[in-house]
């Protein structure tokens, strides 16, 4: 495709040859391939506007770049914003995909993951083949592709949504982040549906967001490029999230004035299912049943039809969709010999783990057990309130490690303990992650719930910038094994 055709729709200047043809669309200098244009991405830590010569001399055709790169030997395109740039250069090249089928756009603090998968499996209970994108990879059919960010670059988005839509996908569903939004990953096309969840402090700091203000206007991205916004209206931040809309918007919660109702919510506990039971009221009225606990499962499966309320299913489709999802590492079930419960999830801060805390505690256990390590490399005080938040929810915590990084896992565990000493509750220090699930496993008694939080579906540990494989799913039948 010509350069002046996928450059269409955007504000530029340019000095060379625009009719030159472009093979590929490449941001990492490292993979500059003949022909191709190079996008010029300002990271936290790497301008690659730096490597724009060396990516003509490696034969790029053109250069996008955001500020003069004095490059010779190929065309130079100079735009406002090289992200907002490349996302359109590649929803062009991949021939707008997103025109082909319907895009679910879905963001909040917590509850994505979850929800997408629950409308995936709404819609394809119905027969309308969906693919994902988000943070436990890209999912096309059954095809999973493991990705590095909940959102990847708008490159990688349009190319996921050209195989969806070339497989035969009639919708796709993308957990679009903050950092996604902020950084144009999602740009250069209009979602059908915007979703959002919910919203609370998490991502301020470091290489994310510099204030809260700054992360709210970020997830309000989404609403000024959707047709439809759909809004969790018990959310006390809804209307900032909605702040100078320009799409249709309506209502889902337990709130009188919610478009769809959520009421009579009821926990479910038998043997090997924990899960919730409500009612819908408004637009839709029948009872649901999910297989996932707790009170943030009916706001997610909420969610998921108020979504998929916009395409052709079936009151029953919904019901079974519900009914049968399965999210890995969140609030994941492993089976295990004996009468207790063991859980995996994500949990990863001290909002998330005090949500499920709470949620399992409705449950009445005989005791709560959390397992539980913190990142490094991350703001010290999420440790502090990790630590009080599990003393003060659980019978017993097992600290141990996570994603140590480039730190020292004993000093990240002595914060967890700064805030474990705000409360009465007992804990015991197990660093290596293997053997304290192993502690757990071999302590657990009739009737006790033990959440291993933290990991959720990831399938390794980062220690000083190496990743080892770590999947707790095999760490426990190893366990069972021996």
């Amino acid at each position: 495709m010509q350069l002046r055709n996928l450059l269409e729709g955007l504000k530029y200047t340019c000095s060379g040859n625009l009719d030159v043809e472009i093979t590929d669309i490449i941001y990492d200098s490292r993979k500059v391939v003949k022909g191709c244009a190079f996008v010029c991405l300002c990271g936290s830590s790497v301008d690659s506007h730096e490597f724009a010569q060396q990516a003509a001399d490696a034969g790029a055709a053109a250069i996008i770049a955001q500020r003069a790169v004095g490059v010779q030997n190929a065309a130079v395109v100079l735009v406002e914003d090289t992200r907002y740039a490349m996302a359109v250069l590649s929803a062009a090249y991949f021939q707008h995909p997103a025109e082909q089928i319907r895009v679910v756009g879905i963001t909040g603090t917590k509850g994505k993951t979850t929800t997408s998968y629950m409308i995936r499996s709404i819609l394809e209970a119905a027969g309308i083949k969906t693919g994902l994108i988000g943070t436990i990879g890209t999912i096309i059919g059954e095809q999973v592709i493991q990705t590095n960010n909940t959102t990847p670059e708008s490159y990688d988005v349009q190319r996921y949504l050209r195989m969806m839509a070339d497989n035969g996908c009639e919708a796709a569903v993308i957990e679009a982040s903050s950092i996604g939004l902020k950084d144009h990953r999602v740009s250069g096309f209009t979602f059908d549906i915007g979703l959002f969840t919910n919203f609370s402090p998490d991502h301020i700091g470091g290489s994310e967001h510099k204030t809260l203000e700054e992360y709210m206007q970020c997830k309000n991205m989404l609403f000024r490029q959707c047709k439809t916004g759909i809004i969790n209206i018990d959310d006390e931040n809804w209307q900032g999230i909605t702040a100078n809309h320009t799409c249709t918007i309506e209502t889902y919660g337990f709130h009188a004035d919610a478009d769809l109702r959520a009421q009579n919510e009821q926990l479910i506990s038998r043997p090997g299912y924990l899960g919730v039971h409500f009612d819908l009221s408004g637009q839709l009225d029948f009872g649901v049943d999910v297989d996932i606990p707790g009170k943030f499962s009916v706001y997610n499966a909420l969610a998921a039809i108020a979504v998929c309320r916009h395409f052709q299913v079936s009151r029953q489709n919904c019901m079974d969709g519900l009914n049968t999802v399965k999210v890995k590492g969140r609030v994941e079930p492993v089976r295990v010999p004996g009468n207790y419960t063991l859980l995996i999830d994500y949990a990863h801060n001290a909002l998330s783990m005090e949500n499920i805390l709470e949620t399992l505690r409705e449950y009445k256990p005989h005791r709560l057990i959390c397992l539980f390590g913190a990142g490094g490399n991350r703001a010290r005080s999420r440790r502090y309130e990790m630590g009080e938040v599990s003393g003060k929810l659980a019978d017993l915590s097992v600290i141990t490690a996570d994603n140590s990084r480039f730190e020292d896992v004993m000093d990240i565990i002595a914060d967890i303990k700064v805030g474990m000493s705000k409360t009465d509750g007992k804990y015991i220090v197990i660093p290596d992650r293997k053997e304290a699930i192993k502690y757990c496993m071999e302590n657990a008694e009739d009737g006790d719930i033990v959440v291993l939080a933290g990991k959720g579906h990831e399938d390794y540990q980062e220690i000083k910038g190496v990743k080892y494989h770590l999947d707790e799913r095999e760490v426990i039948a190893d366990i069972l094994n021996q």
